[in-house]
């Protein structure tokens, strides 16, 4: 009688942790539209086009973040660092340029710095097998402290009108960051889901040890999500350079935090070896509308900081219990 009750409750069990996995998966979504309807109804002109433009285009920076972080938490990893490398890419593109250089020269220096961050976070990590936490918390301040030297802890404000044109210059009526942010979006979910580099990192952050005796390089892998995350640090500190034609050495605090929000709301796990870019596309259109909800409602900064980091903790308690139910 016991075994029949077994048997007949496993498609129930199973329906039921099938209808779990599914909410999981594409929940998201659904939280998404409710919060754009909810918008709506409190904002109406939410979904004015402009001020669709409007949230995309603030919001660029952060959504080119936090596809570094993707790939980066993919394998089990973890930067603090990255606002300290958007404070430094800001600060050395606006420098550049101040100095006379070249637009394109100025930025190619810019992402190479990013570049040389990401190389010494994935080194100390990897090579010298500190944890990742610790790290990128040490570098943050190293980071930090170097932009402020190289700039004298005061800004360097640009009158080139040239050097805004990432930042506020459009191309068919739609601002370049906007397309900048695309690109970087389509390139970082095509890597990830078509390419055996993208299986590789995947890999990794499901088993580091099983990933490294299959023949996986998991070093220099893991080494590399770092240095496309330093990258996309430095170019977001690029666009918010030319967005404000003003680079200063002590912006981008709440960066660290604000990208991770991004990726664990968009369901990539701590755990790492889950996750994907258009989750984390989601969970920065969920972050930015609800950013833009609450200073429509001109709700202070500093409880916006609260409930920033009240839905971190929550969606990271709701990958430890979906983890469980497995």
């Amino acid at each position: 009688m016991t075994d029949s009750l077994a048997i007949a409750a496993q498609p129930i069990a199973t329906g039921r942790r099938h209808f779990v996995d599914i909410a999981l998966r594409y929940g998201l979504i659904i939280v998404l539209v409710v919060l754009v309807a909810v918008s709506q109804f409190l904002y109406p002109r939410f979904l004015d086009p402009q001020n669709i433009k409007n949230i995309l285009s603030q919001n660029a920076p952060l959504g080119i973040v936090a596809v570094g972080m993707t790939l980066v938490m993919i394998t089990r990893g973890f930067d603090l660092s990255v606002g300290a490398s958007y404070a430094a890419g800001a600060t050395v593109f606006a420098s550049l340029a101040v100095a006379g250089w070249s637009l394109w020269w100025a930025g190619a220096v810019t992402l190479l710095i990013g570049l040389v961050a990401g190389l010494i976070n994935g080194t100390i990590i990897t090579r010298i097998n500190v944890n990742p936490f610790v790290a990128t918390l040490g570098t943050t301040s190293v980071f930090s402290g170097l932009a402020l030297l190289y700039s004298n802890s005061s800004p360097f404000v640009v009158s080139d009108k040239t050097f805004a044109m990432i930042g506020r210059g459009s191309f068919l009526d739609v601002p370049i960051s906007i397309w900048i942010l695309a690109a970087v979006l389509v390139v970082g979910e095509l890597v990830l889901a078509r390419t055996v580099y993208g299986r590789s990192l995947y890999a990794i952050g499901g088993n580091d040890e099983a990933a490294r005796l299959a023949g996986l390089p998991t070093a220099m892998l893991r080494t590399s999500t770092y240095v496309i995350c330093g990258v996309c640090a430095a170019l977001g500190g690029m666009i918010i350079a030319s967005r404000l034609s003003i680079g200063q050495a002590d912006i981008g605090t709440s960066m660290a935090l604000d990208s991770i929000a991004v990726v664990v709301i968009g369901g990539t796990s701590l755990m790492g070896g889950e996750g994907s870019v258009w989750r984390s596309a989601i969970g920065l259109m969920i972050v930015a509308v609800l950013t833009n909800l609450l200073d429509s409602l001109a709700v202070d900064s500093n409880y916006q900081l609260v409930i920033k980091g009240t839905i971190v903790v929550a969606a990271v308690a709701l990958d430890a219990f979906a983890r469980s139910r497995r």
